[in-house]
């Protein structure tokens, strides 16, 4: 059975990543998933106020899992085997960690999410896991829609 990385941001567009890996189901795939979101590393003024690092830690795990939360309800109505994991700095990096711990041996990902400035200035957090993934990735792109529709 195949382990399958999706990473989730809280965007729709994250969610069409779900959708496309449930269709791929719906036509005899086996696979289990590994949902991730990874969250930004504090930053001096979250350190300041906060003042323990344990405290940053569970906000991040609480707010990644809230990110997580609707792709894996879609996952687990549909019957998949999810698992889920929260990870904090950079993206491509944590991702790369996570379906190694996983054992994934693919990813299906949004082609754009939430982002931020940093990603419009560097690139993609998709891209580079194009560039820095040891499997293969599907790269699921917004859907069209029709301007006459």
């Amino acid at each position: 059975m195949l382990n399958i990385l999706i990473p989730v941001d809280g965007s729709e567009q994250s969610l069409e990543a779900v959708r496309h890996a449930l269709k791929l189901v719906g036509m005899g795939l086996k696979a289990r998933f590994v949902v991730a979101n990874v969250q930004s590393t504090a930053n001096l003024y979250e350190m300041v106020v906060a003042h323990d690092p344990a405290v940053l830690n569970k906000v991040n795990e609480a707010a990644g899992r809230d990110l997580m939360r609707p792709a894996v309800a879609l996952l687990k109505a549909a019957g998949q085997q999810v698992e889920q994991e929260v990870a904090t700095g950079d993206p491509a990096q944590m991702l790369v960690e996570i379906l190694e711990r996983h054992g994934c041996g693919a990813v299906i990902m949004s082609a754009q999410g939430s982002g931020d400035l940093r990603a419009a200035v560097l690139g993609s957090v998709s891209h580079e896991m194009v560039q820095r993934s040891p499997v293969p990735v599907t790269v699921v792109k917004p859907a069209v829609v029709d301007a006459d529709d």
